[in-house]
């Protein structure tokens, strides 16, 4: 399936001067754990190089439960892991384990190939926990496709942090607001947590040329309009957009670059090459792919077999 055909047109319905189409998060069930998934939407792939965004929770874990994410693999991409509560136990085919908790981000480049799981580590699994994040997908540029993969882990303490009055903007990845990310990614990228107190104000970032904002929870104004949770607001290119909270809000700005060209995605793989895809595909069904170090025993099996 492509997810970079030629630009969909405008959401028609959208005659703002600054929101150009509005996505609603669809709900997901992911072997009994649900999400809700705004991209890739069937009226809207990819902003910038954002192929994927999943809001996971929140959910409760009793004593015993847990979040289980298998063994799976990837191509072509980079996987943002990021909480607002709970605990996550990343583990890959390059040797990384590293646990993820509220503000830090995990960023996991794919390049020509990793498998990884995420698991509710055994502390939290034992007493129970609430999860609560997003999982971000961004397609690589076409000279990075076949990278070597690499792991990166910046805590809540190193990322940036800019107050406004009533907001606080944490910028996750990439730039924003004159700040720079030590998750740099490998193209223009904006991902940014906002926290904003009722009835406060702030511009979008206007140095990307893509942009949306996803309200996790709340509800915040644009041109007169409200959008509540679970909304994906895509902005007009070069538009001078402000947000307003209407009550105690939290969304997640992400954008950047357009790609070069088209993408290919099917199942965890992204790649500019429809037969990339089918070379992942018969290599992890026939098990030629690294094992995750310290989660050997499962895997998720390649859908249809």
């Amino acid at each position: 399936m492509s997810i970079f055909p030629d630009r969909e047109p405008e959401c028609e319905q959208c005659a703002s001067p600054s929101v150009a189409m509005i996505i609603r998060a669809k709900q997901r069930d992911l072997g009994g754990f649900s999400v809700r998934r705004a991209l890739p939407s069937m009226t809207r792939r990819i902003v910038g190089p954002v192929t994927f965004f999943d809001h996971m929770g929140p959910a409760e874990l009793g004593p015993g439960e847990g979040f289980d994410v298998r063994p799976h693999p990837h191509i072509g991409l980079a996987t943002i892991t990021y909480l607002f509560e709970g605990a996550v136990l990343h583990r890959d085919s390059i040797g990384s384990s590293q646990t993820i908790r509220p503000g830090d981000v995990n960023w996991m480049t794919a390049g020509k190939g990793i498998a990884h799981s995420e698991r509710t580590p055994p502390q939290e699994r034992a007493n129970g926990s609430r999860l609560h994040g997003i999982q971000t997908w961004v397609a690589l540029p076409l000279d990075a496709e076949e990278c070597e993969p690499s792991f990166q882990h910046h805590s809540h303490e190193a990322l940036p942090l800019i107050h406004r009055p009533g907001v606080e903007l944490r910028v996750l990845a990439g730039t924003a607001y004159g700040a720079t990310s030590p998750a740099r990614g490998l193209s223009p990228t904006l991902y940014v947590h906002g926290i904003m107190e009722n009835g406060s104000t702030f511009p979008v970032d206007d140095t990307h040329a893509e942009r949306a904002a996803y309200v996790v929870e709340g509800t915040i104004r644009c041109d007169g309009e409200s959008y509540g949770e679970g909304t994906m607001i895509l902005f007009r290119p070069g538009a001078a957009a402000e947000v307003t909270a209407t009550a105690q809000s939290v969304l997640m700005l992400i954008g950047g670059a357009p790609l070069e060209g088209p993408r290919y995605l099917e199942w965890n793989f992204v790649s500019s090459d429809q037969s990339r895809i089918e070379r992942a595909k018969e290599a992890w069904r026939d098990e030629r792919w690294e094992k995750v170090v310290g989660d050997e025993g499962e895997r998720i099996p390649l859908p249809g077999t």
